[in-house]
């Protein structure tokens, strides 16, 4: 009885699995084959693990199985068999591609004596999911108990292991995560850390909420080769049959499903259901590698559409070139950047076929080509929507590689681009990965991912929670894209007319990066969105693990100024899109700077940039507002900003000082002290005021007046003065009882709020630092408390639609707090401090180790270590730092840095005099 029951239970859990999650390849291949009838020939029980999967005939494993006059089958099995015990989940069966031949259902059966029904396996080769709870094995066999025709059999059996086998990182990570929600740059699965190619599929064009790679799309659109802030562009796609390409995306896109697909880091498999072709796709820093397998004979087109919007911009104005017949060349211009940068930016690309291609045809706008050489696009672009702000339409333009193909057949194709020259996107394709050996790129990307997210390495904690801490780290490294060609070369846009977000009539220059004495460029230049109030996330992530990362951006955004004059917000091909406020690169310098991780350019001129962009004319703010801050103290009309920029006064103050500008620090940290003016006594909280020095209004919960926020969420945001604010709201205990309030009148929507919305919104930059305020007004155990909140609350979910609070992740931003809540560690004034310190909080496992890197770092690693960990034990009850008491709620960089251990012993219940 108690085994029947198991069995049902095990049947309604597979029966009320939702989605399927991102996760680990398949182990089948590393197993034995057995079965209890084969065909010798085509059809071996070994095919059931060989990868070929849905083609007819191909690859397949076909039983002696026949069907009498009366329709008695003889109903076959098949068995895995490995040598060591395996922890698995998930199987997917794919029948055999006849229809004649039904492997209709039939019984998992496990080693370890579970039992698994299965029904209604499709009768076309599609997948059939089967996810049941962990069962760990040594075999598995799939018993046929329905079947329709002869030589029954199946195209594949893949096995999948489940978390507790995992040890790989980028088996972790889960990029499904909010990708419902996500950017059209959120989700790409076809870059390494920070690369320079960054492609995926796309299955809604649109920019944000839902655009690019959407869980809830059914259809594939295409396969974009660039996903950055403010560019985009060079779609993919290969086709089967008569296709018109100048109807568009609309026209070729095809319909898939997740059943089957693999998503990680680094390799993207998906089957595309009207061309009856399996999509894999990897990369290396520059290039793009696909391999496309069709399971039928077929005569293909490869379409390479260069014109129209896609995402974040329009492409028009193509020129290609056909090269050789498995060589073209060419670029497209790219315009209609919704939130600014360069009005015009040409993408120059080279694209490889493994295989000569039979002929080049083409299309432009209605005009189709037959073999054509060279095409040259429409320049022409409407308007989508009347106003300043608009995206554009552009006629499709591009080329289809055609070939017929055979069942199974291959075609594989290298993409690489550039956004200086053809000749550079030619030798950022000849530079790396010469060959043609898919899989050898796959294991090489991903071993670069599994170096880079193994930096942090964790122990305890919920599957969940390692699935969404390593998704995190895979977004803070993912994002923000290089720029520079394999030469050193780099476009530089940064000289134009200033047209509100955007630059027109630009001076496009190459330039080549400095470089050290082997020839190799000292840093790379990058695509980004802004660094705003990145102090409280990615300047603290990355300077911890890597350093050479912040260190890079750093030297990065310096040589911007130094082309340009203006240290950017958000760097768009190698020019200015002036998203958002103040000037956020003076945190992330003095970050760096403060860490002794400032490397890659001199920290004298660092500085010069810096307090050139924060006097009038600089980036920090629109001169005559900037003139009226320095005399008045704050920014007129707005709230938001003077606590933004009084912060970078702050942390360039600290600079200052630490490089004995005595006069400098003197007149920084003055102005820091702007924000002051603006504090309400009777509400006591921050408001904005006009010019005349009028209240703009006294409304908390209103926007008006502040950037994304409002006075609940952002008075806490002037990390640089908590005991100044303390001291004018009547003390600690007035501050904490107040900022209290506002987390618990928005812990029932988890902490989650739209723009300007609500009391505390972790959805957004200016709320992420609130919770850790406690820490400086005398509570440590509230930050302990509601850090663990916000954690498991606003950031815990590991679902399509939830993870970074569906507003604005942006790239890798609300992953850095996700991740800093939960290894325990923060820092208020994002490490831009003279002496530089991280704030303790209590981590959600067991243990952190944190590799050290070599090159900035003198330890070898640093170990967070806790010790009755719960989710009810989040309390802090004592501390060791190195194995002596530690009673403070911080320690220094400086100790970070040398390597250690830091033990925390964590209690159901708040220990009030720990850590004040």
């Amino acid at each position: 009885m108690k085994r029947i029951l198991r069995h049902i239970f095990i049947f309604l859990l597979i029966c009320s699995s939702q989605f399927v999650q991102a996760g680990p390849g398949s182990i089948a291949n590393k197993a034995t084959v057995t079965a209890s009838s084969e065909n010798f020939g085509e059809g071996k029980a070994v095919n059931v693990i060989d990868g070929i999967i849905r083609t007819d005939g191909k690859g397949e494993w076909i039983s002696k199985s026949t069907v009498t006059f009366w329709g008695q089958i003889d109903y076959p099995w098949i068995q895995l068999t490995w040598q060591q015990p395996q922890s698995i989940n998930k199987i997917i069966l794919y029948d055999r591609v006849a229809t004649a031949s039904h492997n209709a259902g039939g019984t998992l059966i496990f080693s370890n004596g579970t039992r698994v029904p299965v029904f209604a396996i499709p009768n076309n080769g599609a997948p059939k999911v089967v996810d049941f709870p962990e069962q760990t094995i040594t075999w598995v066999k799939f018993e046929t108990t329905d079947g329709d025709g002869s030589a029954i059999g199946l195209s594949e059996m893949e096995v999948f292991p489940s978390p507790t086998q995992i040890s790989e990182p980028v088996s972790w990570v889960d990029p499904y995560i909010e990708s419902n929600r996500g950017r059209y740059f959120f989700f790409v699965t076809g870059s390494q850390p920070f690369g320079m190619i960054s492609a995926a599929p796309l299955t809604r064009n649109k920019n944000q909420y839902g655009g690019g790679y959407n869980y809830n799309s059914t259809e594939i659109l295409g396969f974009p080769q660039i996903h950055c802030w403010m560019l985009s562009g060079i779609t993919l796609m290969p086709t089967t049959g008569t296709i018109n390409p100048n109807k568009g995306e609309q026209e070729w896109k095809s319909n898939f499903s997740h059943d089957g697909e693999i998503v990680q880091p680094g390799y993207h498999r998906l089957y595309l259901e009207k061309y009856n072709t399996w999509v894999e796709q990897t990369a290396a820093d520059r290039i793009s590698f696909y391999r496309f397998t069709y399971t039928k004979d077929a005569l293909t087109n490869v379409l390479i559409n260069l014109g129209g919007y896609v995402g974040e911009a329009t492409m028009n104005d193509a020129r290609i070139k056909k090269v050789s017949n498995t060589r073209i060349e060419g670029s497209v211009n790219t315009t209609g950047r919704l939130w600014g940068g360069p009005e015009n930016v040409r993408i120059y690309f080279a694209i490889d076929f493994e295989k000569p291609f039979e002929k080049l045809n083409g299309w432009d706008g209605k005009q189709e080509l037959n073999d054509i050489t060279t095409l040259n696009g429409t320049p022409e672009k409407t308007a989508k929507n009347t106003g300043r702000m608009s995206y554009y339409d552009a006629a499709t333009t591009g080329v289809a590689a055609q070939y017929h193909v055979k069942a199974g057949e291959t075609v594989q194709m290298k993409v690489a681009v550039s956004f200086t020259s053809v000749d550079n996107a030619r030798r950022n394709l000849e530079s790396e990965n010469r060959g043609w050996n898919f899989d050898s790129q796959r294991t090489e990307s991903q071993n670069e991912w599994n170096e880079m997210l193994g930096r942090i390495a964790v122990k305890g904690g919920s599957n969940n929670q390692k699935i969404k801490f390593y998704t995190d780290l895979w977004h803070a490294l993912l994002g923000r894209h290089k720029l520079d060609d394999v030469s050193g070369d780099y476009p530089d846009n940064t000289e134009g007319e200033r047209r509100g977000n955007a630059t027109v009539n630009t001076k496009f220059k190459i330039r080549t990066l400095p470089k050290d004495q082997n020839g190799k460029a000292k840093f790379h230049m990058y695509n980004s969105d802004a660094f705003w109030l990145t102090q409280w996330n990615l300047n603290i992530l990355w300077g911890l693990a890597w350093p050479e990362v912040l260190d890079d951006f750093a030297g990065s955004l310096i040589q911007y100024a130094e082309n340009g004059k203006l240290l950017p917000r958000g760097p768009c091909a190698g020019g200015y899109s002036y998203i958002m406020t103040g000037c956020p690169a003076t945190n992330l310098i003095t970050s760096a700077y403060q860490k002794g991780i400032l490397t890659k350019k001199p920290a004298a001129l660092a500085y010069e940039v810096m307090k050139q962009n924060h006097a009038p004319g600089g980036m920090m703010g629109e001169k005559e507002e900037m003139e009226f801050y320095i005399k008045n103290g704050y920014y007129p009309s707005n709230a938001g900003i003077t606590t933004e920029i009084t912060f970078q006064d702050w942390a360039l103050g600290q600079m200052a000082k630490k490089l004995g500008k005595k006069k400098d620090y003197e007149n920084f940290n003055n102005r820091s002290q702007g924000w002051t003016k603006l504090f309400d006594s009777d509400q006591k909280l921050i408001f904005p005021k006009t010019k005349e020095g009028d209240w703009l209004h006294k409304e908390a919960l209103s926007g008006n007046g502040w950037v994304e926020a409002n006075a609940w969420q952002a008075t806490w945001s002037v990390s640089h003065g908590i005991h100044q604010l303390a001291n004018m709201m009547g003390g600690n205990d007035t501050l904490c009882k107040k900022l209290n309030y506002a987390f618990e009148q928005s812990k029932d929507q988890d902490f989650v709020f739209g723009y300007n919305d609500g009391y505390v919104s972790y959805a957004n930059q200016p709320g992420c630092s609130n919770a850790h305020v406690f820490n400086y007004a005398g509570r440590p155990d509230l930050t302990q408390y509601w850090v663990r909140r916000v954690n498991e609350q606003a950031y815990g979910a590991v679902t399509p639609d939830k993870g970074y609070g569906g507003h604005d992740e942006d790239q890798g931003q609300m992953s850095g707090v996700s991740a800093l809540t939960s290894i325990g560690l923060f820092s208020l004034t994002g490490t831009s401090a003279i002496n530089p310190e991280y704030d303790i909080t209590s981590p959600v496992f067991d243990e952190v180790v944190i590799k050290l890197n070599s090159k900035y770092y003198k330890g070898k690693e640093f170990v967070i270590k806790t010790y009755n960990n719960s989710k009810t034990n989040c309390y802090i009850q004592k501390a060791a730092l190195n194995g002596k008491e530690h009673n403070h709620f911080s320690f220094s960089h400086a100790d970070f840095s040398k390597g250690g251990t830091l033990e925390l012993w964590l209690g159901a219940n708040p220990n009030l005099t720990w850590g004040k």
